[in-house]
C-alpha cells in the first residue's frame, strides 16, 4: 500500500516539493555556514519524495539528547525558519490546499500539512520507519 501511495504522492505534488528541498539544500551548501542544514535538506527531499512508511520523531526519543536537541538546536531552528523554513512550509501549504480540493487528495493534503510543520522546525528531529 505504501508503494501505491508514494507513487500517487510523487504525481500529486511530492516531486515539486522534493525539488524545493533540493534547491534549499543547494543554497545552504553554497554558503559554507549552511552545510549542516544542506545535508538535512537533502534527507528531507527524500522524505518529501516518499513520505509514506516513514514518520518524523524527536531525536531525544530515539538517540537521547545531543547538540541539536538543546539550545543549539533551537538556535538552528530559528536560523532555518528565517532562511528557508517559511517558504518550504508555504509550498507544502499550497500543495495541501490543492490536494484537499478532491476527496482522493485528502490523505496527501494531510501529509503535506505534516511536512509543513516539519519544514518550520526540523532541527532535533529525525526520520524513522512506521
Amino acid at each position: 500500500m505504501n508503494l501505491i501511495l508514494n507513487v500517487l504522492w510523487i504525481v500529486l505534488g511530492g516531486a515539486w516539493m522534493a525539488v524545493g528541498w533540493l534547491i534549499a539544500a543547494l543554497i545552504m551548501a553554497i554558503s559554507i555556514v549552511g552545510i549542516p542544514w544542506a545535508r538535512s535538506a537533502v534527507v528531507m527531499a527524500g522524505y518529501s519524495l516518499l513520505p509514506f512508511g516513514m514518520r518524523a520523531a524527536d531525536r531525544t526519543e530515539i538517540t537521547g539528547p545531543d547538540i541539536g536537541t538543546g539550545a543549539f538546536g533551537t538556535l538552528g531552528n530559528i536560523l532555518w525558519l528565517v532562511l528557508a523554513g517559511w517558504w518550504l512550509a508555504l509550498g507544502h501549504l499550497v500543495s495541501a490546499v490543492l490536494n484537499a480540493v478532491t476527496i482522493i487528495g485528502l490523505p496527501f493534503a494531510w501529509a503535506h500539512l505534516k511536512l509543513a510543520g516539519f519544514a518550520l522546525w526540523p532541527v532535533g528531529r529525525t526520520l524513522v520507519p512506521r
